[in-house]
């Protein structure tokens, strides 16, 4: 069952990243990316989703959202590292769009807790990111605090302590990805380091590591 949900969910993400791709490349301060990454990447994502939800992990009602998360995630990723940029058609548009699959989640079955546990993260986790950036401006760009907020509200909509287990692995991600600059040597001032990656990275895999328990607590 698992294995027919994985295929059919990397078609269809496939499907998704082939039509982001489009966009992105239409988007004032997107990207032109060529294929098969973001159709290699959306059908991972969203088939290892599927999968999940079939072998029983999770909820069909919170499959959306981390769809939605892989979704806009493709894209910022794809844009961040070719441009060490995060476009604000895709980061702002995500609160709506990841807002009214949370308020869906909690009506099908998550409750009010999910949404409240959500406006939690939000705050939580996008003010962390913004006094960041105040403190110091060149290692979080202000891209990174926008998307912090709705990526934050998922994470709170999984558990508040998933907050900063988010806030680790981003860190471990970035931190690979420096290594792996230091090893290319594309490493100084015009470069720069992107950290939205690993809030991609962060996110996703928390929203679909998230079981039943966790988003329905007794």
């Amino acid at each position: 069952m698992w294995t027919v949900g994985a295929a059919l969910g990397f078609l269809a993400g496939a499907l998704a990243g082939h039509l982001g791709r489009r966009l992105l490349a239409r988007l004032r301060r997107g990207t032109r990316v060529g294929p098969p990454w973001c159709e290699l990447a959306g059908g991972a994502a969203w088939g290892i989703a599927v999968a999940r939800c079939c072998a029983g992990g999770q909820p069909w009602w919170w499959l959306p959202v981390p769809l939605g998360v892989a979704w806009f995630g493709t894209l910022l990723v794809a844009t961040d590292l070719r441009h060490r940029r995060l476009p604000d058609a895709l980061t702002l548009a995500a609160y709506p769009v990841l807002g009214v699959l949370l308020a869906a989640a909690s009506a099908a079955g998550g409750g009010a807790a999910l949404l409240l546990r959500a406006g939690a993260g939000l705050l939580l986790f996008g003010g962390a990111h913004a006094v960041a950036h105040l403190l110091r401006p060149a290692a979080l760009g202000a891209g990174d605090v926008k998307l912090s907020g709705s990526f934050g509200a998922v994470l709170g909509a999984v558990s508040l302590p998933a907050l900063a287990l988010a806030a680790v692995l981003a860190a471990l991600v970035t931190g690979a990805l420096a290594a792996v600059a230091a090893l290319v040597g594309r490493t100084g001032r015009r470069c720069g380091l992107p950290h939205g990656p690993g809030l991609v990275v962060a996110c996703w895999t928390v929203s679909v590591a998230a079981g039943t328990a966790a988003l329905v607590p007794p």
